[in-house]
């Protein structure tokens, strides 16, 4: 079968975009399938981690984004947008990529579609999202410092907001529905030996409050069944990312928490001629920063597997 492109990019975010604008300055024959631009960072904002600029809203980086790539749409680079990739069959010599609107083959595919934000599912938090609530303690941390905030979960996500937010918040009370911390120990102990810094557990969350902006959570003790509220200006939600992996069932490897499995020097996966990058992945850490730095490594994997058969 002919490859209608040497590489096929799925995902419009920091990752896909700066893949696709590198594939395209080494003159890959290159496809970009995305259903949006931007990723995770749209809903905020103000994003003032994003290297080489301050500020900028969500919304202006995902357009950001799309007009650079756009400037390299030509020759080398192909844009299907908007556009929803829901499969991915691999072989021997090629990839498949079946979408909403069409099918399409290349020789390899870098899968960089990123991940969704367990919500929080109570009263208000949907009306407070970004007005108090916030689901990315580096994208919006510092703009609570001297308040005090919240944090909702206990994993490792959980603690690591904490600690972060301990540098600059006046205070911070982690609240976990759970009998014991699932963080690791080290995480745990660290922050709770910080004077700003109460855990509770046990602890649900059953409301958030407020009037332009949040004023306070309201929690309920599930041992005692006694509701209680605290009076925060923040509050950050670590409760799990959903990785956007399910259209690639079956054709990589993934973990429990069906993130893609990779090689972290190269970004390759369990199968040859496919790559991940970004959020979808089962890297450590997840930021706006890292994805596009991970997908740049691929994409130097990538260009140099392809160059060398």
């Amino acid at each position: 079968m002919a490859d209608s492109f040497e590489l096929a990019i799925v995902g419009g975010g920091p990752a896909g975009a700066a893949a696709a604008i590198y594939a395209a300055r080494k003159r890959l024959k290159t496809l970009l399938i995305t259903s949006e631009w931007g990723g995770q960072s749209n809903v905020s904002t103000d994003v003032q981690n994003w290297i080489g600029t301050p500020s900028l809203s969500g919304t202006q980086l995902a357009e950001n984004l799309r007009k650079h790539v756009e400037a390299y749409a030509g020759e080398w680079l192909t844009i299907q947008s908007p556009e929803l990739a829901t499969s991915l069959k691999v072989s021997d010599d090629h990839v498949e990529i079946t979408t909403n609107k069409g099918a399409y083959t290349a020789s390899v595919a870098l899968v960089t579609t990123g991940a969704n934000r367990r919500k929080l599912e109570v009263p208000g938090a949907a009306e407070y999202d970004q007005k108090g609530l916030t689901y990315c303690a580096s994208c919006d941390g510092p703009l609570f410092a001297d308040k005090d905030v919240v944090v909702v979960g206990g994993g490792n996500a959980g603690f690591e907001t904490a600690l972060q937010l301990l540098t600059y918040c006046k205070s911070v009370t982690l609240l976990h529905k759970g009998e014991n911390y699932r963080a690791d120990k080290i995480s745990v102990d660290a922050a709770l030996a910080h004077p700003k810094m109460r855990g509770v557990l046990n602890a649900e969350p059953v409301a958030i409050e407020g009037e332009k902006f949040v004023t306070g959570i309201r929690w309920k003790d599930l041992k005692t069944g006694v509701e209680d509220r605290l009076a925060v200006e923040g509050v950050f939600i670590e409760i799990g990312l959903i990785p956007n992996t399910a259209w690639v069932a079956g054709a990589v490897e993934m973990n429990e928490f069906k993130q893609v499995k990779v090689d972290p020097k190269t970004h390759r996966t369990s199968h040859p001629r496919v790559w991940a990058a970004g959020d979808c992945t089962d890297g450590l850490y997840h930021q706006n920063n890292i994805a596009a730095g991970d997908a740049v490594k691929a994409l130097e994997d990538i260009y140099m597997s392809l160059r060398r058969n």
